[in-house]
């Protein structure tokens, strides 16, 4: 029998400390038991809610054909490995010598023969210390280091594959990974045992009421809370920013924003945000907000809100969000402030739109776009970032299949694919903090706008999908557009061209390439951080970097090689450029001016529509 005050599971050492064993161990059976139960029954409403609409046929689930391109894509890696039995030998050998390492560590650590400093990692997945110092866990946290790293270096070193599947085996490694990293489940991580131990297993029970409430939500689909939606209504405490509905039709609404200064620059400022996303991550709240900002510089302000499309939409192509969105606007500030002469802002596939758009203008011989600002647009796909994953013949064609029967791409769709590019940082902390741990998500702005999804019109997004990714007509001179085959040399116009560094969406090098197309003069600016936080990065903050001023026709690593690094944002040095181009001012403007009656108060009806 143990003396008293020797160290022992569930026991205190020597020095009046919980031995670690103990935070592992159930103090309470009965009620752990009960917990179990309850969690079986939540589970149980979990499934029904993804049965239900199945056997009504309201979801018909497609999960054979990514899983089929999956198969094929790793065939195609295998077969290099496998087709030399040398290099086969060595590529198992690889991994068992990391095992066998890992193994004699982890053999040597547990019999105190090594007392060497443990190797960290950066990776937040697995920041509780017990990764470390559980033996258990760290053999855990090393085996799934080393075998994902092998996986990858197994793609990274095939020979022999094309591009587009190099990137979709590198794509669909990372997803599988990420989905089997040991963080994920119970038993495997260290932090949610403890959990589960110190509630006896009522945050099971929280997180599968949570997993059956958000399946119901997405009505079959899982719908992923990743803010706490309840503290954000559009309007309310979220787009913000005063202005007025001043035109609308069956593609868009046209916004215009109260001025904040006396006077205001004689240039009216449209924005064209994309379609997939609602507008107002440029309007997240006074703070965040680019449109508020550029009020308070004088600009007038007017933004597309783009319709949340349904049926009726579904043969509204790329020349109706043209010439129904984009020239509306123009028509309608026009009428609002006497102004032919506009400064545009395009964002994203928004800026992509107007790329093409100021083509076919360029055709027409209509010059009342003065200057354009594309943000983190591409206009040449050839290096797209992994969205190009989803794109291939193959997979369009199902995209449109789907389409076809509802006359539209679901949201929830579209808001899965951009989760996946970043699945290890969008998707499973999700699902161990809200499932899991049994914890509702934080309320964060931008992740509930991520959250606020947007259906996809079939015609527009075929059209995209199919010019854009799979064929790159826009930059070879072969898109058509209103009967008009479209080059971006005829775009003479002064350019903005502002990329993001660590952009996974348009990576900054693809935007370099685009703009390089252009017919006028390009001023390429890259951001620090990413594809929204590069671009959302008021001045006050103090956050991030931007490069400018690289040298002239330079390829895209020697122009940031070149390029100048200025701290904070970039808002400040592209309002220099506008003025620079324009800076005569005139009395600040009410939204509609004398001819058009106001509709309703921004941030509209639109944008409020749910999918």
């Amino acid at each position: 029998m143990a003396d008293k005050g020797t160290s022992t599971a569930g026991k205190k050492n020597s020095e009046g400390d919980a031995s670690p064993a103990e935070a592992y161990v159930v103090k309470n059976p009965e009620a752990f038991a009960r917990n179990v139960a309850r969690m079986l029954e939540e589970l149980g409403k979990a499934a029904s809610a993804w049965i239900e609409p199945r056997e009504k046929g309201e979801i018909a689930d497609t999960v054979s054909e990514p899983m089929a391109d999956m198969v094929k894509t790793f065939s195609k890696v295998g077969e290099y490995w496998l087709s030399d039995p040398k290099r086969a030998i060595e590529a198992q050998t690889s991994l068992l010598t990391g095992y066998f390492d890992m193994w004699s560590e982890s053999v040597k650590r547990m019999s105190g023969e090594d007392d060497s400093p443990r190797i960290k990692t950066s990776d937040k997945r697995f920041s509780d210390p017990d990764w470390d110092d559980n033996p258990f866990f760290e053999f855990l946290k090393n085996a799934y280091l080393i075998t994902s790293d092998w996986a990858s270096k197994l793609v990274d070193e095939s020979e022999g594959l094309d591009d587009h599947t190099r990137h979709k085996a590198a794509f669909y490694v990372r997803q599988i990974t990420s989905a089997l990293s040991p963080a994920n489940f119970i038993a495997t991580n260290p932090e949610l045992y403890k959990e589960m131990v110190a509630t006896n297993g009522e945050n099971l029970v929280k997180g599968m009421h949570m997993l059956a409430e958000d399946i119901a939500a997405g009505k079959g689909e899982l719908k992923l809370r990743q803010s706490d939606a309840s503290k954000f209504k559009v309007g309310e405490n979220i787009a913000v920013s005063p202005g007025k509905v001043v035109a609308q039709n069956e593609i868009c609404q046209i916004i215009q924003y109260a001025p904040a200064t006396e006077s205001v620059l004689k240039r009216p400022l449209l924005i064209v945000p994309p379609w997939i996303n609602k507008f107002y991550v440029l309007d997240l709240n006074p703070k965040k907000s680019f449109i508020r900002w550029a009020v308070e510089q004088g600009h007038t302000v007017f933004i597309i809100s783009w319709v949340n499309p349904d049926q009726r939409h579904a043969e509204k192509g790329w020349e109706a969000y043209s010439r129904e969105g984009i020239s509306f606007a123009l028509d309608t500030i026009e009428k609002a402030t006497d102004e032919r002469q506009v400064n545009v802002i395009g964002y994203c596939v928004g800026g992509t739109l107007l790329a093409a758009t100021l083509a076919l203008q360029a055709q027409e011989k209509d010059a009342r776009i003065a200057t354009a600002t594309f943000f983190t647009t591409q206009t040449d796909f050839t290096y797209a970032g992994d969205l190009k994953v989803f794109v291939d013949e193959a997979q369009i064609a199902a995209i449109e299949a789907a389409m076809k029967k509802n006359g539209y791409l679901d949201g929830s769709k579209m808001a899965t694919a951009f989760n996946m590019l970043r699945a290890s940082d969008l998707i499973w902390p999700y699902v161990v903090n809200n499932y899991l741990k049994g914890k509702d998500p934080m309320p964060f702005d931008l992740l509930y706008w991520n959250s606020d999804a947007t259906r996809m019109p079939a015609a527009n997004h075929s059209y995209y999908l199919r010019n854009c990714y799979l064929e790159n007509n826009l930059s070879q001179g072969k898109m058509e557009l209103a009967g008009k085959t479209l080059n971006l040399g005829d775009i003479k116009v002064p350019v903005y061209n502002l990329a993001a560094r660590e952009d996974h969406i348009a990576p900054a090098r693809s935007a370099y390439i685009g703009g390089k197309l252009f017919g006028g003069d390009v001023t390429y600016v890259m951001a620090g951080s990413g594809h929204i936080a590069g671009v959302v990065n008021p001045p006050a903050a103090g956050k991030y970097q931007f490069w400018s001023d690289g040298p002239l026709n330079a390829e895209f690593e020697d122009w940031v090689a070149g390029a100048t690094e200025t701290p904070g944002s970039w808002w400040p040095h592209w309002h220099q450029w506008i003025r620079a181009h324009s800076d005569e001012e005139v009395p600040a403007r009410k939204p509609g001016g004398r001819k058009l009656k106001p509709i309703e108060d921004a941030p509209g009806s639109y944008v409020r529509v749910k999918v």
